[in-house]
């Protein structure tokens, strides 16, 4: 199983970039490659929901499952991705920083590729989930700052 981490400050409190990550409707905003980002059933927020995620990796749009695997308030929110191709975990950490300012940690787990083609693939494999979990999380601090920024802290808390 392959495995990506990075960690970088976000310019706003844990409360604010939680609040932010685990609202459903802004997940096409920060995460790579997901134009749409749908819930699947009753549950859309909290352990067990689970998505129907819309990707534009490929000139088709293909379509994932992703469900809420830990989430801890204010901490920690981690989604299990499953997809034809796909096979993987994305975790995002949240700590206090202090002075409003906060740690997110990205990290990645994904099935690497088997077979003699899968091996020979296995660099390129991994040189795509790096870019894909940077520009997330990138994306994601960017978003968390701009909302920090905004009136809506308080009318989505």
């Amino acid at each position: 199983m392959g495995h990506i981490k990075y960690a970088s400050d976000v310019g706003a409190p844990v409360e604010v970039a939680f609040t932010y990550t685990e609202n459903h409707l802004f997940v096409p905003d920060w995460m790579f490659g997901v134009s749409a980002f749908e819930p699947i059933g009753d549950i859309d927020a909290g352990l067990g929901a689970v998505f129907a995620a819309t990707t534009r990796l490929v000139p088709w749009p293909g379509r994932i499952s992703c469900e809420i695997t830990e989430h801890r308030r204010n901490a920690v929110l981690s989604y299990a991705l499953r997809g034809r191709r796909l096979h993987g975990t994305l975790t995002l950490r949240f700590d206090p920083l202090g002075y409003g300012r906060s740690v997110l940690t990205s990290e990645a787990r994904y099935d690497e590729p088997s077979g003699l083609i899968g091996r020979m693939c296995a660099g390129l494999v991994e040189a795509a989930v790096r870019r894909a979990l940077r520009r997330t999380e990138s994306q994601l601090r960017r978003e968390i700052e701009e909302f920090h920024g905004t009136d809506l802290v308080g009318r989505i808390a």
